[in-house]
């Protein structure tokens, strides 16, 4: 019997238990797991979602011990934007580029691999990509669902499901319209709630909603189905209890009365816009394509409804002035968010913020030049600088501010440098495969 193992590093993510439904629909009996020092044997999976991860030399030395026994190591994830990248520095057999389930049940149905979607692999040392395409139909099998999927976290929830693919916007940052393109493609409702049910069946007492804008689906053309998406929550909160449901992203510019009511009655009851900025001239630069008076209006509907309005901010994005970084701060008091989430900008494979970084010149970089001002002591850069001080200043913008104690101090300070280690670490890396570096 062929035995066939999906990993993913450090949590069950979504995708890696997708595509072990899959491989378990094609017949075969699958295992997953997150612990990569598990994964064996004939044919083994691995779900990447960081590009952290091609760097990780634990991960490294897991694919050449599967090769070395003969088994056949299998890459796909969000990483897979970037199979060079991949080929390079693990070494695959073959990389599943973008979306997997058609690749991988060609896979396992043993079709000629020149002859499945969406994969690349190395012939007479030339990296050869298939023919790239998106299902029609996002019509999936349930997923292969461990039974300690209940002992894991991420952001309150076991785990998060899709209930749709695409999003309409550009953000320039973001992979999302880059993989699964810019038109909606939705789940049937039934096929949705079946899988909720069996994940609740398995111990998950929390579950979140992705797909870029959770209030896209059954969306065309960028309208909001304002009753589809009320029908898609109240289906799921009457499974998993509306304090256990969380629809947590949706763009400033995706909602109307009736959504807010459905968050509102259905949900945790927040919503996490990507405020991105609070200058003009950077979320041109981001194409973000969301005015600041949309996110005002926005901020300003949802505490008329009873939701709790957060945001993501960036910082450090390439060009970000002085007086681009004051605007943030200044819009980020004038809103007053109940939670905020800052990043300093990461530049992901095949995005257009990748392709601006490889361009520049690595000393203008903000992640790597060196802060002079208020944090000096701190030996941070110009854009680990920003992060922690607007991570400070969110505390002080909350509804009811909230003085900075220490011990959260230092969780801000180190959380500020690992960022930015982490993206100086992706930077080198896509540069020296996308740059010639």
């Amino acid at each position: 019997m062929t035995k066939v193992m999906v990993g993913a590093p450090g949590l069950y993510t979504y995708g890696a238990m997708r595509i072990g439904g899959v491989i378990r629909d094609a017949g075969f009996h699958p295992t997953i797991t997150r612990d990569i020092t598990k994964l064996s044997g004939d044919k083994v999976f691995l779900s990447l979602y960081s590009t952290l991860h091609l760097l990780d030399s634990a991960l490294k030395d897991t694919v050449q011990k599967i090769k070395q026994e003969g088994g056949t190591v299998i890459v796909g994830g969000p990483v897979s934007s970037g199979p060079e990248m991949i080929m390079g520095e693990l070494s695959p057999d073959l990389i599943v580029c973008g979306e997997g389930e058609e690749a991988v049940s060609c896979i396992m149905s043993g079709q000629e691999i020149s002859e499945c979607p969406n994969c690349a692999y190395v012939e007479d040392e030339k990296l050869i990509v298939t023919r790239q395409q998106r299902s029609e139909e996002f019509v999936c099998p349930l997923p292969l669902i461990p039974d300690d999927i209940g002992s894991q976290d991420i952001r309150g929830a076991q785990t998060y499901i899709e209930t749709h693919r695409g999003c309409f916007g550009r953000c320039g940052f973001c992979q999302v319209p880059r993989v699964f393109g810019r038109r909606i493609r939705s789940r049937e409702l039934d096929e949705i709630l079946r899988e909720v049910k069996a994940f609740h069946k398995k111990g998950v007492k929390r579950i979140a909603l992705i797909g870029g804008t959770g209030s896209l689906y059954r969306s065309k053309d960028g309208e909001v189905n304002s009753s589809a998406f009320i029908g898609l929550l109240e289906g799921i909160s009457s499974i998993m209890g509306p304090k256990n449901v969380s629809c947590p992203d949706i763009r400033a510019d995706c909602i109307t009365d009736e959504v807010l009511e459905a968050v509102h009655a259905n949900t945790i009851g927040w919503i996490f816009f990507g405020v991105e900025s609070g200058s003009e001239n950077i979320l041109k630069a981001m194409q973000k394509g969301i005015p600041l008076d949309t996110v005002r209006d926005a901020v300003e509907r949802c505490r008329q409804f009873g939701v709790r309005p957060a945001g993501s901010f960036i910082t450090g994005y390439p060009g970000e002035s002085e007086e681009d970084f004051i605007a943030t701060k200044d819009l980020m008091e004038e809103l007053s968010l109940d939670d905020v989430f800052i990043s300093i900008a990461e530049p992901i494979p095949k995005t257009p913020l990748a392709d601006v970084v490889c361009g520049m010149n690595p000393e203008d970089d903000l992640v790597s030049t060196p802060h002079s001002g208020e944090y000096a002591a701190l030996h941070l850069t110009e854009a680990e600088a920003r992060a922690f001080d607007l991570m400070l200043h969110a505390d002080m913008c909350r509804p009811v501010p909230r003085m900075t104690q220490d011990a959260q101090y230092k969780v801000y300070l180190e959380e500020t440098r690992k960022q930015g280690t982490d993206i100086r670490n992706v930077t080198k890396l896509i540069r020296q495969y996308y740059s010639g570096g």
